[in-house]
């Protein structure tokens, strides 16, 4: 398949380049700076609108692996206003612009399961340390939650993989769980959130649907 990847120098964004050539897919890359990430990159900011679609036109689907980096987290947990993102929604945005200009449907982006506090979750995670965790992050989950909105209302066919804290392991076997947290699921490294998000393109039944992942 043919794949633009958003994102695609971060940890995750790295790990679906190499994973999808490893594939066989024919990776495209944008990048706000030149990177050297093996595969074709387009240079381009989010409000480039020319370019984003010049990026994705002739696409099977879009990966969108944008996301804040950690210095930026650290940033935000201090009380730095100048910290505040809205990279997610922006890409949203930007990314399903692009997409309805050229005529892609399908698009699968990453979100978080920390965002959201349901039934998967036992009754310690649920009523305890999420409320406190939404209150380290509320900025980043109000932004993932946008973005969220953004594409559900866009009329394309998406999917949210959402995983629990990030690590840099190995890929190795994981649970999916559809629209619910993953009961106990605590970690997933970034190689199997790329994992699951290329996964996602030979799943039709999650279309529309968010994806939860986890060991």
């Amino acid at each position: 398949m043919k794949l633009t990847v958003f994102g695609a120098t971060g940890g995750i964004g790295r790990q679906l380049i190499r994973l999808g050539q490893e594939r066989g897919h024919e990776m495209t890359a944008v990048a706000r700076r030149p990177a050297d990430l093996g595969c074709d990159v387009v240079v381009a900011d989010l409000d480039d609108a020319e370019a984003l679609a010049a990026a994705v036109a002739g696409r099977d689907a879009v990966l969108s692996a944008l996301g804040i980096r950690p210095a930026e987290m650290k940033a935000r947990r201090v009380g730095d206003p100048g910290a505040r993102s809205t990279v997610q929604a922006d890409g949203a945005r930007a990314e399903a612009a692009a997409m309805r200009a050229t005529g892609v449907r399908r698009i699968i982006s990453v979100d978080a399961a920390g965002r959201v506090a349901d039934s998967g979750d036992g009754v310690v995670m649920r009523y305890v340390a999420k409320p406190l965790v939404h209150r380290i992050f509320r900025e980043g989950f109000t932004d993932l939650t946008v973005a969220e909105g953004v594409l559900r209302d866009s009329g394309l066919d998406w999917t949210l993989i959402a995983p629990p804290r990030l690590t840099d392991g190995p890929n190795r076997p994981y649970r999916t769980v559809l629209d619910v947290n993953v009961r106990g699921g605590r970690l997933l490294s970034r190689a199997d959130v790329a994992d699951a998000m290329l996964r996602a393109l030979a799943e039709p039944g999650w279309i529309h649907r968010r994806v939860n992942v986890a060991y």
